[in-house]
């Protein structure tokens, strides 16, 4: 069995730095790693959500009509999730197929599976950050595109790494998104170009902007983690 990709394989410092509230060099924006692996980053401020809601987004869709509601423009088909997939209570160890754009980059198949985010940070450093406040919400898979997505012997997709960190604000909460992309052994890091990363970037900001708008409302519309809804007078 290959070992798990922890946070010192993305060959990024600031990667940890995402378990704190402060500002970190690349907030958004694209990069390379020392491997000329590409590194997308993306800061989205969800008004009115909170880490929560976020995670309890990933257990409750499941149609093609809910990934259209995340991205009108780019979300074109949900293929359904795996057995693993427990609606309401859980998507850990669970993949999802899809078919979306990234902005101006035509539709392709997509596959993510999800891990606990413990895998992707140190997990004593997660738990603080928890305890603290600084860390709502933490979503971590591994992801592949294509008709004929290269996966290792645990089914993992090998073309990248996604992280999303949300942590609560006054406002709503912060997310911090990161991809990683270019690990698949079959397509050379220099053919990972830039313009895919600023696709991503544009694709991803405008995802969880879009969620933004609507998720507080189905949140409590559909007593998610048995809340009462709050009243605004």
């Amino acid at each position: 069995m290959k070992p798990n990709h922890t946070a010192a394989q993305w060959d990024l410092p600031e990667i940890e730095q995402l378990l704190e509230r402060r500002p970190v060099r690349l907030e958004t924006g694209i990069t390379r790693n020392a491997a000329g692996q590409l590194v997308v980053a993306v800061r989205t401020d969800m008004h009115g959500c909170k880490g929560r809601m976020l995670d309890w987004w990933f257990k409750y869709f499941e149609t093609t009509q809910h990934i259209k509601w995340w991205h009108p423009h780019d979300h074109v088909e949900h293929r359904g999730w795996d057995s693993k997939w427990k609606k309401g209570e859980s998507y850990i160890g669970a993949s999802i197929h899809a078919v979306e754009s990234l902005s101006d980059i035509p539709p392709v198949a997509a596959k993510l599976k999800f891990h606990a985010p413990e895998e992707a940070f140190a997990p004593d450093r997660l738990r603080l950050a928890y305890a603290q406040g600084d860390v709502a919400a933490a979503v971590y898979a591994r992801i592949g595109f294509g008709d004929h997505i290269q996966l290792d012997e645990n089914g993992d997709p090998q073309d990248g790494h996604m992280l999303h960190i949300a942590t609560d604000t006054p406002f709503g909460c912060v997310l911090r998104s990161r991809f990683l992309l270019g690990l698949s052994a079959d397509q050379p890091v220099d053919e990972v170009p830039d313009n895919l990363g600023l696709s991503l970037m544009r694709h991803c900001y405008t995802e969880f902007t879009y969620l933004s708008r609507f998720l507080p409302s189905l949140y409590y519309g559909e007593h998610a983690n048995g809340e009462a809804v709050p009243l605004p007078w």
